[in-house]
């Protein structure tokens, strides 16, 4: 069964990103993306812009989950951040975002990317767990509230 575990690694939690609107969030998004799964920069962020073209992927509460698919992956990656100030989104309820969760699938992923989805959806619709994520800034914190496994199966 997959778990936000299977998805994040410790380095993947962004604390505290500062930007100030939602192309400087995919950007810098991109651009640390880049430097952990070894694809270019540009590739992931055009990936994202072209998604969010498509229809916001802010799902409301200040949450954001970016996603899409890129060839050369060889699984599923995942990268947290959690904003230093909300930034416009126009997420479905038009309140700002603080909480983004963005997923990247190998091109050829179906099922098991939609799963990925519904797992972060999940995760990040649970009040309890975001009023948590938004009380701390330390990463190594982000990523244990992510991970754990009596957290998220609760949700």
């Amino acid at each position: 069964m997959l778990e936000i575990g299977d998805l994040l690694v410790p380095r993947s939690v962004l604390a505290q990103l500062r930007v100030g609107n939602k192309k400087a969030a995919l950007q810098e998004i991109a651009r640390r993306a880049a430097a952990m799964i070894g694809i270019a920069e540009r590739t992931i962020y055009e990936v994202l812009a072209e998604r969010e073209r498509l229809g916001s992927t802010g799902i409301g509460k200040g949450v954001a989950i970016p996603h899409g698919k890129i060839g050369g992956l060889d699984r599923l990656y995942g990268i947290f951040a959690r904003l230093e100030r909300p930034i416009r989104f126009e997420a479905i309820d038009n309140q700002p975002i603080d909480l983004m969760f963005v997923l990247l699938a190998p091109a050829d992923a179906g099922a098991e990317h939609l799963r990925a989805l519904a797992l972060v959806s999940r995760l990040l619709r649970d009040n309890t767990i975001c009023q948590k994520l938004r009380g701390t800034d330390n990463a190594d914190a982000l990523y244990a509230l992510l991970t754990d496994r009596t957290e998220t199966n609760a949700a």
